[in-house]
């Protein structure tokens, strides 16, 4: 154990199951607790509609609310609330997502598949979509920025925000600020589970939507997939809970750098999670050391020593180890600092969102690079991708047959009905070649 807290792990000497052990995150423990929890704040929800959201505000966050949405006075009151240079920062940030989001715009895809068969897809913005921007230890109007403005490309119609209050019972004027940069009005003072479950049911004052958009704590991840396996309920973008990055760094690292990005997540909450995989015990060391002389200027120090208790620092034999590490943990976050770090990109498979070098702090990623910060976490970077603007479209085919092609490819589809044993199927396109005008001879 090093004096930050951050314990040294030998990854050659565990075993299969000590590894999974090390690499799980300390908000999968009490997962079964958390889902019930957040399913009875979602029953509630659903009985009580408003009351409960008031109620459960005033229980979780010490706020006692007159109403739920934000008012005009309070979208005015946050522009001036806010110094030039904030609202250029905020300006800035907005700019450099919706670029790099606009050159994700695809093509209607139309091909003809046979002759006289025309197949197409063709993509609709969602109608009504979610946005959940957390609030509870640090506001993050980031978030707002990159839902908001894929949502404003995609030209999603009814784009509903909810944010924690702060104890004067205003949403944060920086969240307030991008929301309506962002062209978003509908913005209401409700967080955790309470919110997710008023966006994908609907309440009194808050609209239901389509889709649920944002990053939470273990509660809102859990609530977000609750609802989704409710045909009433919403879809989600991810499971994207508690923060985490994972930093492959060998003996050209800086560990001035390194300690700085695993501060970085860990500032965020309690349950974050930072991991360090080096090959190199001295840099292992210095970082720990690095941690804890940082550590002594941040003002979020109790929640970064939390987030550290639960954290490591893994040393394995060579960087193709680290790498098989990595791409075990799958991180929301994968930092690589080694002497050629772009050589290493081939071997990641599994992870959220990649930062090559020295000079690529996982800030930059979180703020204003451009790339979306929208990530998913617990592993599931294994089988999902960061946040992109194809989330904010339902992608639909569209086939067309003239005469000619349900003559030629038809005959397939009768031969492949009758193989599965499904003559109606047979019959609906036997029925069409009955009606097709014959050659004359």
């Amino acid at each position: 154990m090093t004096s930050s807290g951050l314990k040294v792990h030998e990854w050659s000497r565990l075993d299969p199951a000590a590894r999974r052990e090390l690499l799980r995150r300390p908000a999968q423990r009490d997962q079964d607790e958390t889902f019930a929890g957040a399913r009875a704040i979602i029953d509630r929800v659903r009985r009580e509609g408003d009351a409960a959201l008031i109620a459960l505000t005033e229980q979780h966050d010490k706020v006692r609310l007159d109403s739920l949405a934000v008012t005009e006075a309070e979208f005015q009151d946050a522009g001036t609330a806010l110094s030039p240079n904030e609202k250029r920062a905020i300006d800035t940030a907005i700019g450099t997502v919706r670029a790099f989001h606009e050159a994700q715009a695809s093509s209607p895809v139309r091909v003809e598949t046979a002759p006289g068969v025309l197949c197409e897809r063709v993509e609709v913005p969602l109608q009504a979509i979610g946005m959940y921007v957390p609030a509870g230890t640090a506001p993050l109007p980031s978030t707002a920025i990159m839902i908001g403005v894929p949502a404003q490309i995609a030209g999603c119609q009814t784009r509903v925000l909810c944010t924690p209050p702060r104890h004067d019972r205003r949403a944060d004027p920086a969240v307030l600020y991008t929301a309506r940069a962002c062209g978003v009005t509908h913005v209401f003072k409700a967080g955790g589970a309470q919110a997710v479950a008023a966006m994908a049911y609907g309440t009194r004052s808050v609209p239901k939507v389509d889709k649920i958009f944002g990053p939470g704590n273990a509660w809102v991840t859990a609530a977000k997939l609750i609802v989704a396996m409710d045909a009433e309920g919403a879809a989600y973008d991810m499971p994207a809970g508690p923060s985490e990055v994972l930093v492959v760094a060998d003996h050209a690292a800086h560990p001035e750098f390194v300690a700085a990005d695993l501060l970085a997540q860990a500032e965020h909450s309690v349950d974050a999670q930072v991991i360090l995989v080096t090959n190199s015990r001295v840099l292992a060391h210095q970082v720990a050391a690095e941690v804890e002389r940082q550590l002594a200027r941040l003002s979020r120090a109790s929640t970064i020593r939390a987030a550290l208790a639960g954290s490591h620092l893994i040393l394995v034999p060579d960087l193709p180890t680290a790498l098989e590490v990595a791409n075990a943990y799958a991180p929301e976050h994968l930092i690589i600092e080694t002497e050629r770090p772009r050589d290493w990109l081939p071997r990641v498979r599994h992870a959220g969102s990649v930062f090559l070098g020295a000079w690529t702090p996982e800030s930059m990623g979180d703020y204003c690079s451009g790339t979306n910060h929208v990530l998913p976490t617990y592993g599931y970077a294994r089988a999902f991708s960061g946040l992109s603007l194809t989330d904010f479209y339902r992608r639909m085919t569209v086939q067309e047959l003239t005469p000619q092609g349900i003559a030629g490819l038809g005959p397939v589809a009768q031969t492949l009905a009758m193989l599965e044993g499904l003559d109606a199927h047979a019959n609906a396109v036997a029925v069409r070649l009955a009606h097709l005008p014959r050659e004359e001879e």
